[in-house]
This record gives C-alpha cells, sequence and structure tokens, in this order.
C-alpha cells in the first residue's frame, strides 16, 4: 500500500481507575508497556509517522513508544474536553497531509496491525471514514453502531439511544480511519452540545456523511480491542495476551504440557521441539533452542539455552545466563551472567554467577560462586571436564584448570591447576560445654530485652 498515513495514538490518560501513580499506558502486558505494544501494531502495519497525544508522564509515554524506523512526534494534552477535543491536539501534524490519519488509543495492546490494514484497504476504496466495531457478548456502556445498506449512519451513545437501539450488539471500539484530506475540516466541526459538554470523535460520523462523506464500518474480534480502565482488566488483557501467545508458540512446533500455567514475555523465543513443563515463567529477553527441555517451576529472564539443553526444575537463570548444547542446570539452581558449557552439569542446589563452566565439567550439590567481595563482582572460571566436589566455596577471582578435582567441602581461594587435586578445609576444632554457654548468654539477652520492652 503506497498511501500515507498518519497514526494519531491517544495516549494521556490519567490512570485515575488504575489507582496507579503512573500513566495507564505505561503499565505493562507480557513485559512490555501498553503503548509499545500499540505502536509496534502501527509500525507493523507500515505507517511511517505518529503523533502521541500524551499528559501524565508525557515523556516517560514518548521514550515507551518510540520505535526505530517509527517517526513519533508527541503533543500534550493540557485540557480534557473529549476525543474529539483530544485528536485536535494533533492539529499541525494532520495538517502535513496525508492520504489516511488513524486513530487509535494507548490502552488497546492487542489490536492486530491486520485490523490497521483492513481498515486502510476500505478506506482506499472509496470509503472517507472507516470506523472498527464489533460484536459485543454485552453491550452495555458501548456505542451502537446504526448500520444502514451497508454505510454507518451514526454511532450512538448508550445514554442516548433508544430502546431499539440498544438492543444492537455491534458496537464502536473508538478505532477509525479518516480521509486525511477532509480531516481537519470536520474535526473542527464536532461541537460539544451534549450532557458532559465534551468533544466527541463519535459525531464525526454525521458530520461526514452530512458534507458528502463516505462512512462504513468493518469488524474485529472483541477481545482484539479491548481497552484497559482498572487493574482487573490489565490482569484480563494478560491472560488473553498469554493465551494467543501460547496457542501461536504451539502451532510453531513447541510443547506445552499445562499451557494455562506457561508465562511468556514479550519477547520469548522458542524453536519447535521445545518442551515447557507446567509452572514456567518467562522474563524478558529469553531464547530457547530446539530440543531444549524446561522442567516444572522453572524461571527465566535474560538467558540463553541451547539445543538439547535442560532446565529444572525448580531452577532459576537469571540474566547473561547462557546455556551450552545438552548442558544441565537442575533443582534449584541459580545461575546468573554465566556460561555454561557444552554437555556441563550444575544439577542441584547451587549458585553460579560472573562465571565460566567449560564444556563437560561437573559442579556438585552445594556449590557457590563467591562472587561479590562487598564492593566489586569477579569471576570464576572453571575449565573443561573439571570436577567440583559437593558443598564447595570458590572465592572469585579464581581459575580452576581442565580436569582439575577440588574436593567435597572445600573453600577455594586460589588458582588451581589443569589435573591438580584442590582441598581446601579447616581445622575441626572441638570446646566442650561451648554450647551450655552460648545458649545461656542467648537467654540472658533474650530475658533483657523483655524486660526492657515491659518498661
Amino acid at each position: 500500500m503506497n498511501r500515507t498515513c498518519l497514526a494519531v495514538i491517544l495516549a494521556a490518560g490519567d490512570s485515575t481507575r488504575m489507582k496507579s501513580s503512573m500513566s495507564k499506558v505505561l503499565h505493562p502486558i507480557a513485559g512490555l508497556p501498553m503503548i509499545a505494544h500499540v505502536m509496534t501494531a502501527v509500525q507493523t502495519a507500515g505507517m511511517q509517522d505518529a503523533v502521541l497525544v500524551v499528559g501524565r508522564d508525557a515523556e516517560k509515554v514518548t521514550q515507551a513508544g518510540s520505535l526505530p524506523g517509527l517517526q513519533v512526534s508527541s503533543v500534550l494534552q493540557t485540557e480534557r474536553s473529549g476525543t474529539g477535543h483530544a485528536v485536535l491536539t494533533a492539529r499541525e501534524t494532520i495538517a502535513k497531509g496525508y492520504d489516511d490519519v488513524l486513530v487509535t488509543y494507548g490502552d488497546v495492546p492487542l489490536v492486530k496491525p491486520e485490523t490497521f490494514l483492513a481498515a486502510r484497504d476500505k478506506r482506499a476504496e472509496g470509503a472517507d471514514i472507516v470506523v472498527i466495531g464489533f460484536e459485543a457478548a454485552n453491550p452495555f456502556g458501548y456505542g451502537r453502531l446504526l448500520v444502514e445498506n451497508g454505510e454507518l449512519l451514526a454511532i450512538r451513545e448508550e445514554k442516548d439511544a433508544s430502546e431499539a437501539e440498544r438492543r444492537i450488539t455491534r458496537c464502536n471500539s473508538g478505532l477509525m480511519v479518516i480521509n486525511g484530506a477532509r480531516a481537519l475540516e470536520w474535526l473542527e466541526k464536532i461541537g460539544n452540545s451534549n450532557a458532559k459538554g465534551e468533544y466527541y470523535l463519535t459525531d464525526i460520523v454525521e458530520i461526514a456523511r452530512a458534507n458528502g462523506g463516505r462512512v462504513v464500518a468493518i469488524d474485529a474480534p472483541e477481545e482484539e480491542l479491548a481497552g484497559c480502565n482498572t487493574r482487573a482488566e490489565l490482569a484480563g488483557l494478560e491472560a488473553l495476551w498469554q493465551k494467543r501467545r501460547r496457542h501461536a508458540l504451539m502451532l510453531s512446533g513447541v510443547s506445552m504440557i499445562a499451557p494455562e500455567t506457561v508465562f511468556l514475555a514479550h519477547d520469548t523465543v522458542l524453536s519447535p521441539d521445545v518442551l515447557i513443563e507446567p509452572n514456567v515463567v518467562f522474563g524478558p529477553g529469553v531464547t530457547v533452542e530446539s530440543g531444549a527441555v524446561i522442567h516444572a517451576f522453572s524461571h527465566l529472564e535474560g538467558a540463553h539455552v541451547a539445543e538439547g539443553a535442560t532446565v529444572g526444575p525448580f531452577a532459576r537463570l537469571r540474566p547473561g545466563a547462557n546455556l551450552g548444547e545438552g548442558a544441565k542446570v537442575g533443582n534449584f539452581c541459580e545461575v546468573k551472567k554465566a556460561e555454561i558449557g557444552a554437555g556441563a552439569k550444575v544439577n542441584h542446589l547451587t549458585y553460579i554467577g560472573d562465571a565460566f563452566v567449560g564444556a563437560g565439567t561437573n559442579i556438585g550439590a552445594g556449590t557457590i560462586t563467591c562472587n561479590y567481595d562487598g564492593v566489586n563482582k569477579h569471576e570464576t572460571r572453571i575449565g573443561a571436564h573439571a570436577f567440583i566436589g559437593s558443598n564447595s566455596a570458590l572465592v572469585a577471582p579464581v581459575t580452576i584448570g581442565d580436569g582439575a578435582y577440588v574436593a567435597s567441602g572445600s573453600v577455594i581461594t586460589a588458582d588451581v591447576p589443569a589435573e591438580a587435586l584442590a582441598f581446601g578445609r579447616a581445622r575441626q576444632e572441638v570446646k566442650p560445654g561451648r554450647a551450655t554457654a552460648v545458649r545461656a548468654r542467648a537467654l540472658a539477652l533474650a530475658l533483657k530485652a523483655a524486660q526492657k520492652a515491659e518498661r
């Protein structure tokens, strides 16, 4: 489609019903602000220019809505006088001249680019305004679309509708595409002679028709056009997004044993033949390659899992975790900013942070890389085919060579050469009767504290 189009995104809401300290459109769906979802749909639909009508948190909203390759500007809506007034806030940009002007909202994160394209196709066929509507399961509160002989005559708000009109289930989403050549002409004719004294964008339908314009409506699924005003609705949108994305991934070849228990981020990448067990959570920035298995109750964020690797159950991969082919991070393990080589095993009850673990190495249960000295983080490097015994503490910075063996219960503070055996255990001391003294002292301190509290 070679026609030019400006997207006007209304994103100046105050979050009043969200009971929030930040703008409504900044609240995330799948880890991405709602406004960013909308802008992604706008960009994917082929639009190069967009203007954000912003209010609260204007700078943050503009930043969240800015995408590479999309020319985004913003205008501040200082007065709230209805949707028609909000669109006119973008007057200067609209006046630059576009074939089409798309109006959408920053709190409809599930809208698909295909819906925008369908509306623009209708515009290209000769309609001056194309309103996007939906069949409502419960139409109460929505503006009704009054259609006759294929043309949209008017949008009737609930409070102004007759009994017959209220029985109409085809409703207005608020999204529309307008003839760019006449958009300002019609927008400026919208009045505020209504109970609220506001300028309603929906009035443009009758204004356009009265001035020779042709107006039609197309439909999209109700779920796709759902907006957000409360935390409960936010949770509902999240659930719809997750359901849609899980379905798409399973169709692409990903297996999920209990899909309703798996939670994905907006950028989660799962290859075909990945198996996801129940109760797995993906934060942003995760890629899982073919043949990998993510066992139950695991949490991954900012991590890469190579082919044939396994994670969990009850494992946590933090940002920077990179598992090689066939690597294993088992139950109750945490990996952060660390590379786990091909075939290496971190089986259970272990923390590996700021580290490199070579191919084929085995890390015993309870091992810790002591990467933080209270001020700085330091790296632990473990070579290939090494063995780290259970309950070992590797005090970074430290290097364990290829094929080295660290005995169980060791505290390693110096480098271990390749093929060497290292053990670092403190000499055991026994103090007879000392336990009784320690308990007595603890009881005395507790009694003293209780007496002080009574005073």
